[in-house]
């Protein structure tokens, strides 16, 4: 007779007055999320005086992703992140959720992602043709760079120079880290006193602000294209015929940019990194890449030859996911793994904890791109690896990152060996996404003196991040 396990629920130890775990969050998000399963498939937490559930469970987490209106975004997290994205596609709620979504998804259709590999082509090679061998750089501040201004000239159509772009990645990892610390530590009050930190936050939202309504202006000004921006501006609601207004378009793009750019960029410093400490992992790339690019750059016609790189991504975000925790809302009371929560609940789930559980991915910390080959997949639960989230709110842009994010690396690879400082260790930095830290890597040619040779792009030197 099979025995059906029970589900389990249980409360985390070690809670704070008024406080809750908050300081646990804070202090040591990864190792105490990791440790909840032990106490149940959903285990209470504080967060701050807010009683939260955590979902430890795959097949509860699968629910929850999937079923929009009965967990809506909300809790923590998202209330937190609307003060500056505002009722934006990641933000909104269920009902309006799936207009927004209409207005934009054109932006994301193959045929699109497509016309943009143009683009991420020639900042690929932006990049790597003004490396040398033995320039040590730190490759995190330079993906950044790319991959901020290939969204922006791609989805957004927006042609910025260096300038503006180092202003705005200054301004969004402010505001990023400053929604991260206003969700860990809800300290209320504190948070409107004019500190040093609270008015460097405050500052770098109006910049933002200001940088993203002069976009505005200027293409309501010289209307047309196919972009994003176009797209928006030339949306109406379907029940009162009215347009976005320029706040609902400056959301929009806010997060946008937001959400298009560190995400991917860390990811890709994490695979150069572990592909640097794993010598049969990079001669497999590095062999893949050679039989299929021979040192030029990839394109959208190469992904069908890019299997084994693609493994390598998708371990990377297993082990490394960038949006590592999110939070929900119940909308009315339900039951989830067995519990029944009242309307107005907030639940937490995390990639991370999901993603290092034993039982859903033997030897969890070992990095293992083999997961992901051929039918290896088949039997992993509904809920086990979400990355880009799951359901009808899942990440708008998650081909247009995966396709990014394959033709850079398998590039990058196919010119280059990036090699880390002797005795360097991996320094996993925890913000509103999952990082690196400055990532220090030297240059070293491949291909007989082929590496770094580009056949497209010609542009001024730019930095190097060292």
């Amino acid at each position: 007779m099979t025995t059906i396990p029970q589900p389990r629920t249980g409360e985390a130890p070690g809670a704070w007055p008024v406080l809750g775990h908050a300081w646990q969050l804070h202090s040591r998000p990864l190792e105490f999320l990791s440790e909840l399963p032990r106490y149940g498939d959903l285990v209470k937490i504080g967060m701050g005086p807010t009683p939260t559930y955590v979902v430890c469970q795959a097949e509860a987490a699968h629910r929850m992703l999937t079923d929009s209106r009965t967990f809506d975004k909300g809790g923590p997290f998202f209330d937190k992140a609307r003060t500056l994205f505002g009722s934006s596609l990641p933000m909104a709620g269920w009902r309006e959720h799936r207009w927004q979504r209409r207005q934009m998804q054109p932006a994301f259709q193959p045929d699109r992602i497509d016309a943009y590999a143009k683009v991420m082509g020639e900042e690929i090679d932006r990049l790597t043709s003004r490396w040398r061998p033995g320039l040590r750089q730190d490759m995190a501040a330079a993906l950044t760079r790319l991959t901020l201004r290939i969204v922006t000239r791609s989805v957004l159509a927006i042609e910025a120079d260096d300038e503006a772009v180092a202003d705005v990645q200054e301004c969004l990892h402010i505001v990023i880290d400053g929604i991260y610390q206003r969700a860990m530590l809800p300290l209320g009050p504190y948070y409107r006193l004019p500190t040093r930190g609270n008015r460097r936050y405050w500052r770098a939202c109006e910049r933002l602000h200001r940088a993203i309504d002069g976009i505005i202006a200027d293409r309501r000004a010289h209307p047309g294209g196919e972009d994003l921006v176009a797209m928006l501006l030339q949306a109406h609601d379907d029940d009162t015929g009215e347009p976005m207004t320029d706040v609902d378009v400056r959301d929009q793009l806010m997060v946008m940019i937001g959400a298009g750019f560190e995400t991917t960029a860390n990811t890709l410093s994490f695979a150069l990194w572990l592909i640097s400490q794993h010598a049969d992992v990079a001669a497999r790339v590095h062999a893949e890449v050679d039989a299929t690019l021979g040192g030029r750059t990839a394109t959208p016609a190469d992904l069908g030859g890019l299997t084994y790189t693609r493994q390598v991504l998708h371990e990377v975000m297993r082990m490394y996911p960038a949006g590592w925790f999110f939070t929900r809302v119940t909308t009315t009371e339900t039951t989830l793994a067995g519990h029944t929560l009242p309307a107005g609940t907030p639940l937490l789930y995390s990639a991370y904890l999901l993603h290092h559980q034993p039982e859903l991915f033997p030897d969890p910390e070992r990095f293992d791109p083999d997961r992901w080959a051929g039918k290896g997949t088949e039997g992993m639960p509904r809920g086990a690896h979400v990355p880009f989230g799951g359901g009808n709110r899942k990440c708008i842009g998650d081909q247009f990152a995966l396709v990014e994010m394959t033709l850079v690396l398998a590039t990058m690879c196919a010119r280059w060996k990036l090699v880390p400082d002797p005795g360097a260790t991996l320094n996993v930095k925890v913000r509103g996404t999952l990082g690196t830290g400055p990532l220090h890597l030297t240059c070293e040619p491949r291909g007989g003196g082929r590496g770094g040779g580009v056949t497209t792009a010609k542009a001024a030197p730019e930095p190097d991040g060292s």
